[in-house]
């Protein structure tokens, strides 16, 4: 038997350990627990668990994040299902834990992210592996020049993250994607408020971003959209991004530094006095 809190701070109790059949209900968890070593052990997971490819095609897929199809998760007997607080639904979270334990995980900037890995590593006896992918992250981005010296940059550019569309949403200041613009050298223009709050193009205008990013997910932003929010922003630089860079709090961020990197390479060029430049 082993012991432990989740990420809310819950008791969850393991008759089995480490565990030999898990669920995850997670994108980005189900990508770390692959990273972890867990092939075996992972038996069910959500039709947007699309990291590891393999896995996508062969382990029993169990409905969406926030459609879960209970009968299957208790068809396949887990003794472990891990959760997030956001991207479940709290209710149907509560109806599988009637016959599995569920860790729960709560998510909202990089440090939170890390002590998530290095508790799962502790949930499923992977400690070594984790702490090594915690290491490796914190490797890259400490190489981050706006991170590892303030005077590296002057002046963080102020950006407007977008999530969907009709209506537009975007980041508050209390989430991980806010956290992770930090991490990119920006300054979310929507940072006093909270969670994802629906903005017109009009109120974006009004904080004046320099810089619009469109997520890949989960609204599928393509060029075309591009057009019609530089119609009412013509001042700014509008691009698409990697929306898993920015949201997946697991071992995708061992790729996100250097994503981070390029994509203010593609934005910016830096004058002789040290301030970036719009390229």
């Amino acid at each position: 038997m082993f012991e432990t809190e989740d990420q809310l701070k819950r008791k969850v109790v393991l008759q089995q350990f480490p565990p030999k059949r898990i669920v995850s209900l997670v994108p980005s968890i189900t990508e770390l627990l692959y990273d972890l070593g867990l092939q075996e052990e992972v038996i069910g997971i959500t039709k947007f668990c699309v990291h590891p490819k393999d896995w996508f095609r062969s382990k029993t897929r169990v409905g969406g994040t926030k459609d879960i199809n209970t009968a299957i998760v208790r068809s396949i007997k887990p003794d472990l299902i891990i959760a997030n607080k956001e991207e479940n639904v709290k209710e149907q979270v509560e109806a599988l834990e009637l016959f599995a334990p569920a860790w729960i995980s709560d998510i909202n900037t990089y440090e939170e992210a890390l002590r998530m890995i290095k508790a799962v590593g502790e949930l499923t006896g992977k400690d070594q592996k984790a702490t090594q992918v915690i290491n490796q992250i914190h490797a890259a981005f400490e190489t981050l020049p706006w991170l590892v010296s303030p005077t590296a940059l002057i002046e963080p550019a102020t950006c407007c993250y977008l999530i969907w569309r009709n209506p537009y949403m975007t980041v508050g200041g209390d989430t991980f994607i806010s956290n992770m613009l930090r991490q990119c050298g920006f300054r979310n223009a929507f940072e006093n408020e909270s969670r994802y709050p629906q903005v017109s193009l009009a109120a974006i205008a009004s904080r004046r971003p320099q810089i619009v990013l469109l997520s890949s997910e989960p609204y599928p932003f393509k060029e075309k959209h591009i057009d019609e929010i530089h119609l009412a922003l013509p001042n700014a630089r509008i691009l698409l991004v990697d929306g898993e860079m920015f949201s997946w709090y697991g071992s995708r961020m061992l790729y996100a530094a250097q994503y981070f990197i390029e994509l203010r390479e593609k934005i910016f060029t830096v004058s002789a006095d040290g301030n970036p430049n719009f390229c």
